[in-house]
């Protein structure tokens, strides 16, 4: 039987969720352990967070868009990309644990953090988007084997996301946010369909977290445009820094 408390707890863990996974990444891994700390089966907690970052990523595209940030239809090819893969992995997560990917998954970080530090600066003329041709089919193949991921566990895809939008799209940092919360809305539309039509998801308790998951989300959407990508690159790489150590040290 949960308390008031138990409730705020989940709300305002929400929404340092919500700022978190749409600045940077990683999010899931703070509350995937609440919702199990809740009393959630590890499968229900999975399948519970989807309703959080379905509405989290809807407000997140959704402030974007109010400060003209978009990147449509690029966004929406990617994202039926990783819908599809997105189904595979749920179905895997039903009956399989994502712990044993912990480790290779901090491992990943880490290498995502050196990349962002000593990358090669492009010079102005090679910062051209590149969306379509050749690129945009590998990104498109690329976001398949994402929503695998995004559907078996999701927790710091946002990292890997951003790294391949920004290096191989050539994308700045706010489009590359805004790119990726709006592909995580479509494919996790998909992976909580399949949890749901398992039971493995809690509504309440989703609807709960989605209210600070929403509200955090919806905040850091504006407040990125704003600051631009000197603070997303400075935010993202500590937030990789810590996610790397909780994953490699606490599990």
């Amino acid at each position: 039987m949960l308390e008031w408390y138990h409730y705020l707890l989940l709300i305002a863990v929400g929404f340092a969720v919500g700022f978190i996974n749409t600045v940077a990444g990683g999010g899931s891994l703070l509350s995937l352990p609440t919702l199990i700390f809740l009393g959630l089966p590890a499968p229900v907690a999975n399948g519970t967070n989807r309703v959080a970052i379905v509405i989290q990523t809807a407000l997140a595209t959704a402030g974007f868009k109010s400060k003209g940030i978009s990147t449509y239809p690029f966004n929406v090819y990617l994202g039926i990309s990783a819908f599809f893969g997105s189904i595979l992995g749920a179905w895997i997560a039903i009956d399989v644990k994502g712990e044993t990917f912990n480790r290779i998954l901090a491992i990943i970080m880490v290498i995502v953090v050196l990349i962002i530090i000593f990358k090669p600066k492009m010079r102005l003329e090679e910062m051209q988007e590149r969306l379509t041709g050749k690129y945009l089919w590998l990104s498109i193949v690329a976001f398949f084997f994402f929503g695998i991921y995004g559907g078996f566990i999701n927790a710091g895809l946002g990292f890997l996301m951003m790294l391949f939008l920004h290096f191989v799209n050539r994308m700045n940092l706010v489009r590359v946010n805004a790119t990726k919360v709006a592909v995580v809305f479509i494919y996790m539309l998909s992976a909580l369909a399949v949890f749901a039509f398992n039971d493995k998801v809690n509504w309440k308790l989703g609807f709960i977290l989605a209210i600070g998951n929403g509200t955090g989300a919806w905040v850091a959407s504006r407040f990125s445009v704003k600051k631009g990508d000197g603070f997303i690159k400075t935010f993202l790489i500590v937030a990789v820094i810590v996610m790397a150590i909780k994953l490699w040290f606490f599990g």
